[in-house]
């Protein structure tokens, strides 16, 4: 059914990725909430965190870094509104933009973690073929750049540039949206879908797959 997105949620177990999910949003079957035991890749770099990856020997990246939970969300849960720049344009985007769109996907990344870069390329690949069919997209950092300059928001306008993001890649200086999301890691995928004139709600929330730097498993297809 190419060029219709059609959302429906039913809780039919843990999937654990995203890619076990999307595939359902163009041809309407039932998706697939996995809502606990999601892992995340890296920590989160607050202010008062430093991120995991930055700290743990190479040989240890990959396995302790995995272990990073996401904070547990509940079916049904509104998407939280927010009002963000992104660098590239110097545009503000608040959730109210999406309000015509059947579902949005919610991308909590950063530019130097090597869990991002190892997918970056398929993450770019996934957007454009399901925005193609009407998933709302965009990308938040929420980054301290007292930890990690590298994910500042000149960094992010540069990385949008080289990459060709077709979604809107925000800038959340305050880490208040990460909090009020209940984001903690990264990357970490929120998908929201909308009924009507009803508020977005969560239907998925974890990883992209099981795909890690170094772990010879492959990135999932997801076109």
């Amino acid at each position: 059914m190419a060029g219709v997105l059609t959302v429906t949620a039913t809780s039919v177990g843990v999937c654990g990725r995203l890619l076990a999910v999307l595939p359902s949003l163009s041809v309407g079957k039932a998706l697939c909430a996995s809502l606990s035991s999601s892992k995340c890749y890296s920590s989160m770099s607050w202010n008062s965190l430093q991120c995991r990856t930055t700290v743990l020997p190479s040989r240890k990246l990959v396995i302790r870094a995995a272990r990073t939970e996401s904070k547990g969300v509940t079916l049904g849960f509104r998407a939280p509104d927010f009002e963000l720049p992104e660098p590239l344009t110097g545009k503000v985007w608040k959730l109210d933009d999406f309000e015509s769109y059947p579902a949005l996907l919610v991308m909590f990344i950063c530019n130097h973690c090597p869990f991002v870069k190892h997918l970056k390329k398929d993450i770019v690949k996934l957007s454009n073929f399901y925005m193609k069919k009407g998933l709302a997209v965009i990308a938040i950092s929420s980054n301290s750049v007292t930890t990690h300059p590298q994910d500042g928001p000149e960094f992010m306008a540069e990385e949008a540039k080289i990459f060709n993001y077709p979604f809107p890649y925000l800038y959340d200086e305050s880490q208040d949206v990460a909090r009020n999301f209940g984001a903690v890691c990264t990357p970490e995928f929120f998908l929201f879908k909308k009924d009507g004139r009803r508020p977005f709600e969560l239907v998925y929330h974890g990883q992209f797959d099981d795909s890690r730097p170094r772990n010879n498993m492959p990135i999932t297809e997801g076109t």
